[in-house]
């Protein structure tokens, strides 16, 4: 819960920072994609969800994400998903997932084109936040830009624990794959 308050409060003070005049724009992504994979020795499991929502404050490179942990689908059954949500991640203590932080780069958020970039912040998964840099490309149009980044989730750096009994079904490290659409947020 935590987490979330900690989400909000950054969220709300780029949005606060746009009404109040201190910057002209803000990019904000209502809906966009996250895949998992889980490729384990005698099983593969795959899910996806798009309830990724998300803002970025291109004058301080700032940015807060947020994702429901019980939107994702796509499993091989309902038990596999039930376990997922249930036994691994807990969905009912720790409902969201959040990654906040800073673009390393100066990127140049108003000249279009595709850019490599590096983002440092803050992973919160299953109640547990680590330091994360992850790479992604930024491509920028005029009037919106795509986030694609593709990263490895170590289940055991987020206290996500395996039973010895389904270690041969369960990868340890997870690989998660984004794309995210931002559109420019009202002009201040």
């Amino acid at each position: 819960m935590l987490r979330l308050i900690s989400f909000i409060v950054c969220w709300t003070g780029l949005l606060a920072a746009q009404t109040s005049g201190e910057h002209t724009t803000i990019w904000k992504a209502d809906q966009g994609k996250v895949s998992f994979i889980s490729d384990a020795p005698l099983e593969l499991i795959r899910a996806e969800s798009e309830a990724l929502r998300g803002v970025l404050d291109p004058v301080t490179r700032s940015f807060a994400f947020t994702l429901r942990i019980n939107s994702f689908e796509g499993f091989n059954s309902d038990i596999q998903k039930t376990h997922f949500l249930e036994n691994y991640l807990e969905e009912k203590k720790f409902p969201v997932a959040t990654f906040s932080g800073k673009i390393i780069e100066d990127t140049p958020f108003d000249i279009p084109g595709t850019y490599s970039v590096r983002a440092k912040g803050m992973l919160s998964i299953h109640g547990v936040t680590k330091e994360r840099i992850i790479r992604g490309d930024l491509t920028i149009q005029d009037d919106s830009m795509v986030l694609d980044a593709l990263f490895i989730v170590p289940l055991e750096d987020h206290g996500i624990s395996i039973p010895r009994i389904v270690r041969q079904k369960i990868a340890e490290e997870i690989v998660v794959t984004l794309r995210m659409t931002m559109t420019k947020g009202s002009k201040s």
